[in-house]
């Protein structure tokens, strides 16, 4: 029995309560999911509407569906997009009547409907005013009423479209880019919509309309398969949020990945990228294409003319051996022999990467296709070629992607297939980890000229991130990765080194610069043993740079880059032979020592204000540096990180340290100065003098921060969304051997810093210096910490000292 016997069977006529039933028996039966079930669902559909329709309809109308429906990709939520069509000789009354008749039935069970009641004239003449509609209309599908009148509205939209082809794909084409920067790329977002993201279900259905118009057609190999995964996730979606919705929000994505059978929600973003990956190449293929034959058509007139009545040729300009540009695009050249020429798919890659063109979808198929494996090691032009495609810069990426598509990437780089299509779930990262590596590369390539070894550099870049795709900690599984992957391109043993080394301190000079104490001689001296000579702190700091711009704008900035440079200045004059400064001989700049003595003078804080703005074509946010000396005395940092959470200021970085007074100064002490880089929440900052009459009040206790806090969060209550990991909190192993460093990190929020200032406080111990640093949501910060007698902490203590923080943060 069919399923829709079985409807028929249950329901006994085409009432909505007896549709409605055997619409909930068909999505919560286990037996039927995919394709089949959104099939059945349609076929279920159109029998129901068939019956509201009638079994002696309206003579000269008929019922169409269209777009989705038309296609019969009914997801259990999706919109029924329904045309009642006529051709105007019935009574407008009674055809009015016969459309309430099937609309309010649908709005009764609450179903969304997209509904139009026309003349075939009229649905052409809407068609060629609105494209989506025309598009709608290219999958009209009859259900119920004269079929003559369908099909003769199918066939004469389908002429119009490959009439109007040239004007109308051209608009598609733009309309597909505005969607695409509207929505971002569903490959990389974290939340992808599953319709309307570049490389989604709009999309796919663009190429159908590509195809109908017989003009170009799209890439055919997994096609089908990638637009059949979209709309299971979708079907999954719809099921478990009970809405019709195709946003794949974060906390919906383990619920999905269970329903359709997959691991986790890793496992589900994966396939839906390597889904939308299909969707998006094919469409940039198909584009091209599509440029390509209405380039030629305003052209071979023009040749013919030219050549006198004779068939135009196509120029060949040479590139490379076996490599030709033909028409925009880089070929293989007629004499060009792939079985026998291992090293021709990176000698025409790094071709059409040098040249900024993209490599001809029949060239790579042809490469993948017929080109024997290089050998082990690779020979020297490989490993030539390899460096001189990543060293091409943004071409690069359009060029990776197209081997990427064909296999050719994986099986040059095996490691590859482990981080290909890899989601990473910090909203720092832009990309996912293989699109992040291409992206570091191409940083890279802007960064050649600072260092004696670019092939060391871009290889790293490609490769620093490589141990992603393997379970512990991705630096120590990325070394010999590298090690590996670096012998078998073929370099030699100390460049085998270098390389590793670089993957396996490719975080060193970020975290230390951001969360160490770089006064401290321990934080030098360790940094010079891991990286050992200068050559290869050199190339350290270049790819910290271009991993940092290739993972987001959170990632990098003037001032990140600034401590990063500071750090690699020490440690190239320690290796260089140079000894490491003794901090209390450190000078301190003319605003430091004028604001520590105005606060000694005062027996006060000192509060000082400078607007900065980042990078030479100020492309970064505007910050104020703000500036903060105090007398040393207990609870400064709570008091002060409270005091700007109050008045609402964001902390990006905040370093807090003590300036000696001269001995010879009568009652010489300490200044804590603190130097933060602060933006404004929302409005403008806040006055200096209200922000110090509010710290003299907090230091002196009469300011109660933590109420004021309280009453501020309470009067904003907590939104729905993904819950975020609980805070951790450590002792950093050999971190400094004149303190105990505590690390943080947390989910960033107002207050965050005041509540960890307290704890430590609470805890009895000196905060000799603060080093933090947010990056997106995420705050890192580490404090450099001794007992009252200025040790650092015994091993006990400071394991307490940790309790009590994830105390305060819990």
């Amino acid at each position: 029995m069919t399923t829709t016997d079985t409807v028929m069977e249950s329901q006994g006529d085409s009432g909505p309560s007896g549709y409605a039933a055997a619409r909930l028996r068909l999505l919560q039966g286990e037996e039927q999911s995919g394709p089949p079930r959104r099939a059945a669902l349609a076929r279920l559909t159109d029998d129901w509407l068939a019956g509201l329709f009638g079994a002696q309809p309206l003579k000269g109308t008929a019922l169409v569906a269209v777009g989705g429906y038309g296609r019969g990709e009914l997801s259990p939520r999706s919109d029924l997009d329904l045309l009642l069509l006529h051709d105007g000789s019935a009574d407008p009354g009674a055809v009015a009547s016969l459309a309430d008749r099937i609309w309010y039935p649908v709005w009764d069970l609450g179903l969304a409907l997209d509904h139009s009641v026309r003349t075939p004239g009229e649905a052409r003449r809407t068609a060629g005013e609105d494209l989506k509609v025309q598009l709608g209309l290219l999958d009209a599908r009859h259900v119920a009423g004269d079929l003559g009148l369908t099909a003769g509205l199918r066939t004469a939209v389908l002429a119009d479209w490959r009439n109007q082809a040239p004007r109308r794909l051209t608009e598609l084409q733009e309309l597909c880019a505005e969607r695409a920067e509207r929505q971002g790329e569903l490959q990389f977002l974290l939340e992808p919509d599953l319709k309307e993201a570049r490389g989604g279900l709009r999309d796919a259905t663009a190429l159908r309309a590509v195809a109908a118009s017989w003009l170009a057609d799209a890439p055919r190999a997994g096609l089908d398969e990638a637009r059949r995964r979209l709309l299971d996730v979708r079907d999954a979606l719809h099921l478990v949020t009970g809405r019709a919705t195709d946003r794949l929000a974060l906390q919906e994505q383990d619920q999905v990945a269970s329903s359709l059978g997959l691991l986790d929600a890793d496992a589900l973003l994966r396939q839906v990228y390597e889904a939308a990956r299909t969707i998006a190449y094919a469409s940039d293929v198909t584009w091209r294409e599509v440029g390509r034959v209405l380039r030629s058509r305003k052209t071979r007139p023009r040749l013919r003319a030219m050549l006198g009545g004779g068939k135009p040729v196509p120029e060949r300009t040479p590139l490379a051996e076996g490599v030709v540009e033909q028409d925009g695009e880089v070929v293989l050249a007629r004499a060009a022999r792939p079985g026998r020429d291992p090293v021709l798919p990176l000698r025409a890659a790094a071709a059409a990467a040098q040249a900024g063109l993209p490599l001809s979808l029949h060239a790579v198929r042809a490469l993948a296709s017929t080109t024997q494996p290089l050998p082990t090691p690779w020979p020297a032009e490989a490993r030539e070629q390899f460096v001189t495609l990543l060293g091409a810069g943004r071409p690069t990426v359009a060029v990776w992607e197209a081997l990427e598509a064909e296999g050719l990437i994986t099986r040059l780089l095996p490691d590859w297939e482990r981080v290909r299509c890899r989601p990473q779930r910090n909203a720092v990262h832009t990309w996912t980890v293989d699109r992040h590596l291409v992206e570091a590369a191409v940083q890279a390539s802007e960064l050649t000229r600072r260092v004696h070894r670019p092939d060391l550099l871009l290889v790293a870049a490609l490769l620093h991130d490589i141990g992603k795709g393997w379970p512990g900690d991705h630096s120590e599984a990325g070394e010999v990765i590298a090690r590996d992957v670096a012998a078998r391109i073929g370099f030699e043993r100390a460049d085998v080194e270098v390389l590793s080394t670089l993957v396996r301190h490719h975080l060193l000079l970020i975290d230390t610069a951001t969360r160490r104490d770089l006064d401290d001689p321990a934080t030098i001296r360790s940094v010079a043993e891991a990286v050992g000579s200068a050559s290869t702190l050199e190339l350290l700091h270049a790819l910290t740079e271009a991993d940092a711009l290739a993972t987001g704008p959170a990632a990098w900035s003037t001032w990140r880059g600034s401590l990063v440079a500071d750090l690699v200045k020490r440690v190239g004059a320690l290796l260089a032979g140079d000894p490491v400064p003794d901090p209390a001989a450190l000078p301190n700049t003319v605003e430091q020592e004028r604001l520590a003595w105005e606060a000694y003078r005062t027996g006060g804080p000192v509060l000082s204000l400078r607007a900065q703005t980042e990078g030479a074509g100020a492309d970064e946010p505007v910050g104020v540096e703000l500036l903060v000396a105090v007398p040393d005395q207990p609870g400064v940092l709570p008091a002060v990180a409270g005091v700007l959470a109050m008045h609402r200021l964001t902390v990006r970085t905040a370093d807090l340290r003590a300036i000696a007074l001269p001995e010879d100064v009568e009652s010489a002490g300490s200044v804590l100065l603190l130097q933060w880089r602060v933006a404004a929440e929302y409005g403008s900052l806040p006055e200096a003098a209200r922000l110090r009459a509010d710290l003299v009040r907090a230091l002196d206790g009469s300011l109660d921060i933590a109420g004021r806090l309280a009453e501020r969060d309470a009067a904003y209550p907590r939104r729905r969304g993904a819950v975020a990991p609980p805070a951790r909190v450590s002792v950093a192993p050999a971190g400094s051997q004149l303190a105990t460093v505590i690390e943080v990190r947390a989910q960033d929020a107002p207050g965050l810093l005041h509540r960890i200032g307290r704890a430590l406080e609470d805890a009895g111990v000196m905060v000799r210096s603060a080093h933090v640093s947010t990056l997106g949501s995420n705050a890192v910060d580490a404090f450099y910490v001794t007992g009252p007698e200025g040790a650092p902490l015994v091993a006990s203590d400071a394991a307490e000292v940790v309790r009590s923080v994830e105390g305060a943060l819990r």
